[in-house]
């Protein structure tokens, strides 16, 4: 072959690693399966977190949903049920992210629609009516106002009966990825990480089976990060909560067992199972070499995946079937331990009920027919796929030492330098499908004229009235002077040093409203505006 036509032939993967024709034994010649593999459930973790991985237990198929009113919610909750869902995953509405009421100016045309609108108790114990919470698990998208909506479901939990040790779930809570890649973010870092601290030191007291945050590479990667940017930037922010939690004295054996994590799964198969493969190596070394963790469970990196939002297209939707297929499979393979499948008419509006059946069905075709889950780590020793695993850690690695010595992940965001490498990892993705290096079905390649109508979820105008008129009955019936006194004593906590998740939990209780008690924080720490 040419040099010339050896140029046209090379290969990479979305990061840019180059992916040679065949790989051979001599390609993992110094390669020590006992240091990079180990056994399955035991360190690095390269190959599962548990012995028996799915032999014992598929993954937890947690369909994500959320919209409109909390009555509209909970029906779609119950209809996943049905279908054969085994945990819950809910969706906010930006408002409620945002820190706003319903009935605030900011809430305009944004009530309800990309989540659920939850304002108070009121809504919360409407979105959880008839839900077992002491059996079904429940992850919440949610970042800068986690802390209230996990104090209000805990406030319906006890109503029910239900005590905060039989509680289990997710909050996301992962205020870093907000600076980097999605915007719903408050107050400034500091005071932020202040709130995850406090919420991990609530938890360890009052609701121990409760994961504290889910340190989020997904978000991350729908921004246009590559594979490789969206595995350093989460460890490097994984690393900041450690070293918040340990400065705020929390011990790292306590708290690191209840950390997780929350990877994007895209099309190319065998670098997103590399990604998740290094991901626990990576961890595990990081928790026991730079913070000298003993428990196992500390070391162990968990993690739930979605399959990419930002890879799906409006045109020709129902190829979008198979790329999330592929993605899914990728998370089974790299031993995820829960999974969201995305519906496939998503690039068109938030899924419609045959759409998230459909999506549901994905993952129960791979769980319980294709053998996927008959032997651990089916993947282990392919001569490519642990190359590649191993040229994913390096190229991470060298992120990761970049970000240290610019003082670690808060001083890198303040520095803009992650959110510069994923805008121009975006922009450089953008041109490859626009120049036809990059092929996209149905987009710059194989494209088709005709379009079949599609159904589309409907969007109710009549919510958000609804949803203010539920609102200011609240704030009608309720004890105002109660309610003052409880958000004073917020005030006072956010001024000092108390654990702020005690005082916020008894205005809850009290009926103020997620705007009120952010409001009274916005107050404290200001808003941050970036530069």
């Amino acid at each position: 072959m040419s040099p010339a036509d050896e140029e046209r032939d090379k290969r990479s993967t979305d990061s840019g690693i180059e992916v040679r024709s065949v790989y051979r034994a001599a390609d993992l010649e110094d390669w020590d399966p006992d240091a990079k593999l180990g056994e399955p459930g035991q360190e690095p973790y390269t190959r599962g977190v548990h012995a028996e991985m799915y032999r014992r237990r598929l993954w937890t198929m947690r369909q994500y949903a959320g919209f409109g009113t909390a009555e509209a919610t909970n029906a779609r909750f119950q209809f996943l049920l049905a279908a054969g869902q085994t945990g819950l995953s809910c969706a906010f509405d930006l408002p409620t992210q945002m820190g706003y009421d319903s009935d605030h100016p900011r809430a305009e045309g944004e009530v309800g629609k990309v989540g659920v609108a939850i304002d108070s108790l009121a809504d919360m114990r409407l979105l959880l009516a008839g839900l077992p919470l002491d059996k079904v698990t429940t992850s919440m998208t949610i970042n800068s106002t986690a802390a209230i909506l996990l104090l209000l479901y805990q406030l319906v939990a006890e109503e029910q009966g239900v005590p905060g040790d039989k509680l289990g779930g997710t909050i996301q809570n992962d205020i870093l990825k907000e600076y980097v890649a999605r915007g719903t973010y408050i107050y400034p870092p500091r005071p932020s990480m202040r709130l995850i601290t406090d919420t991990f030191n609530y938890c360890a007291e009052h609701l121990p089976n409760w994961n504290t945050i889910s340190i989020s590479g997904y978000h991350i990667r729908e921004a246009g990060s590559t594979a490789v940017q969206e595995l350093a930037f989460t460890l490097a922010n994984g690393i900041a909560y450690v070293e918040a939690a340990i400065a705020a004295g929390l011990a790292v054996d306590a708290f690191a067992p209840r950390l997780s994590f929350f990877w994007n799964a895209h099309n190319n198969l065998f670098e997103e199972v590399a990604k998740f493969r290094a991901a626990r190596r990576m961890w595990a070394r990081i928790m026991t070499e730079r913070f000298g963790a003993k428990d196992p469970r500390a070391k162990m990196l968990r993690f739930h995946t979605q399959t990419g939002g930002s890879t799906l297209t409006a045109q020709q939707p129902e190829v979008n079937i198979v790329r999330v297929s592929i993605q899914a499979l990728a998370a089974a393979l790299g031993g995820t331990q829960s999974l969201h499948t995305n519906g496939f008419d998503e690039a068109l509006g938030l899924p419609t009920e045959r759409a998230a059946k459909l999506a549901l069905r994905t993952q129960q075709v791979i769980g319980f027919e294709s053998g996927v889950s008959d032997t651990v780590d089916p993947l282990a020793g392919s001569y490519y796929v642990e190359s590649l695993t191993d040229e994913v850690e390096r190229a991470a690695l060298e992120y990761l030492e970049r970000i240290d010595k610019m003082g670690g992940a808060v001083a890198a965001i303040e520095a803009r330098f992650m959110q510069g490498e994923i805008e121009q990892a975006a922009y450089s993705y953008a041109k490859a499908v626009e120049d036809g290096e990059k092929v996209v079905v149905g987009v710059n390649r194989f494209a088709d004229d005709a379009h079949e109508p599609a159904e589309v979820f409907p969007i109710d105008v009549e919510l958000q009235r609804a949803q203010i008129d539920r609102t200011g009955r609240v704030r009608a019936e309720r004890d105002q002077r109660a309610v003052d006194a409880a958000l004073e004593r917020v005030a006072k906590a956010a001024a000092g040093t108390e654990n702020l998740l005690v005082p916020m939990k008894e205005a809850l209780a009290a009926m103020a409203t997620l705007g009120e008690v952010s409001d009274v924080l916005r107050a404290e720490f200001g808003v941050y505006q970036p530069v």
